[in-house]
């Protein structure tokens, strides 16, 4: 498959409120690492995995993994550079998101060129089911080395697209977004643990 952007599943998070790693929860059989890459393959190529290799696709590593999702996708784009990515625009999202819209990731990508293409929801940013530019995971890469870890910070050094429910809403809906936090997300969501 040839598509104008790459892709970054990020499973390396702690999950510490939720007390079993969020990547091995299960939805109708299907892990949501391997959800999400399913998803993420769908519209994006190549696809990697920044965490401990929970899918089948190629797994990078953090320098110092769980360092936060910036330093995830600092790695994430140096890796992809390193194969021959490195120009290419890339959709970045968390493992965590169970309801993740085919639609909304296609939406994203056909957004006007932006340092970052970030959906609100309620006025909350959604860092982790966003697109950013090459430029901005370099940013990202100078931002972890100067010993930053939100973010939010990579927002402020660039030109933000902010994509808010009227323009979002015409593909997706609200439960896109939701993420599995807690125990109490999880049965909500009618996720398993491992199988």
């Amino acid at each position: 498959m040839s598509t104008a952007v790459a892709g970054l599943v990020l499973t390396g998070g702690a999950s510490r409120r939720l007390g079993i790693d969020k990547a091995t929860l299960r939805l109708a059989g299907e892990s949501l690492a391997d959800r999400t890459a399913r998803v993420l393959k769908g519209v994006a190529d190549p696809v990697l995995e920044v965490g401990p290799g929970h899918t089948a696709l190629e797994a990078v590593r953090e320098a110092d993994p769980g360092a936060g999702p910036l330093a995830a996708m600092a790695a994430g784009g140096a890796a992809l550079a390193a194969r021959g990515a490195g120009e290419r625009a890339v959709l970045v999202v968390a493992v965590d998101m169970p309801a993740l819209d085919p639609a909304l990731l296609r939406f994203l990508v056909a957004a006007p060129p932006a340092d970052a293409v970030v959906p609100r929801v309620d006025g909350r940013a959604q860092v982790l089911c966003a697109r950013y530019s090459p430029g901005a995971l370099v940013r990202a890469a100078t931002l972890v080395r100067a010993g930053e870890r939100s973010v939010h910070a990579l927002l402020g050094a660039g030109v933000v697209a902010w994509v808010d429910e009227p323009e979002w809403g015409r593909v997706t809906t609200a439960a896109c977004f939701a993420d599995v936090d807690t125990p109490e997300d999880a049965h909500a969501i009618g996720l398993e643990g491992p199988g």
